[in-house]
């Protein structure tokens, strides 16, 4: 599986895409700032975006989207506990000064057990909340993609709306439970790995 990450300015959150090599479907994770690059990259290696996948709702994950949406038509999907987050993300860019496009209306919803195939690969959804209500981590072979739910080293914030210090505990506990070789893309910072983690993440002690 080909992944290719990007970070842009401001935020330099990192979004991602997964491709099958076998057939050329793709996915797109948390599409951002760096949408443009992302998209040159689908045209070069005549990629089909099959899913607009967002790990949850807050402005810097999903100010790509509506530029992804127009691109590729794919569906867009969320975890409906995000949908009050995805919906105020020009509010909350306004907060911080920044401007972004309305993402338009997800296409669905994550559900328990929600599973999706691009190609030969598949990716599933699951529910992680605590940095927001409706975050979710997306699984794929020995991946994880975490978004801002685990970093290397750290976790993210629970002090903006919906956020849960309890919660989070509870999600971080799930992810490090995974095989420690499973390796963890977050939003922000660089990969690391569960192993790395269950040794070096100061959150561990928190549990």
């Amino acid at each position: 599986m080909l992944i290719e990450t990007r970070a842009a300015a401001p935020f330099y959150k990192n979004g991602f895409l997964l491709a099958c090599e076998d057939t050329s479907d793709a996915v797109l994770i948390d599409p951002g700032d760096e949408i443009a690059g992302f998209l040159r990259l689908v045209g070069e290696r005549r990629l089909t975006v099959r899913y607009i996948l967002l790990t949850h709702g807050h402005m810097d994950h999903v100010s790509g989207v509506a530029a992804a949406k127009r691109a590729t038509g794919a569906p867009i999907g969320v975890h409906r506990d995000d949908l009050f987050l995805y919906e105020t993300a020009v509010q909350q860019g306004a907060f911080f000064g920044y401007e972004l496009e309305q993402p338009p209306a997800p296409d669905f919803f994550y559900e328990a057990g929600t599973s999706l195939a691009f190609g030969r690969c598949e990716i599933r959804a699951h529910h992680t909340p605590g940095h927001s209500p409706g975050g979710i981590c997306l699984y794929s072979e020995g991946l994880v993609f975490t978004g801002d739910t685990i970093f290397a080293g750290s976790v993210g914030r629970t002090d903006f709306p919906g956020g849960s210090l309890t919660e989070l505990k509870k999600s971080f506990a799930r992810i490090i439970a995974l095989p420690p070789e499973t390796r963890i893309f977050s939003g922000h910072g660089p990969m690391t790995t569960v192993k790395n983690e269950k040794e070096d993440n100061f959150f561990v002690h928190e549990l």
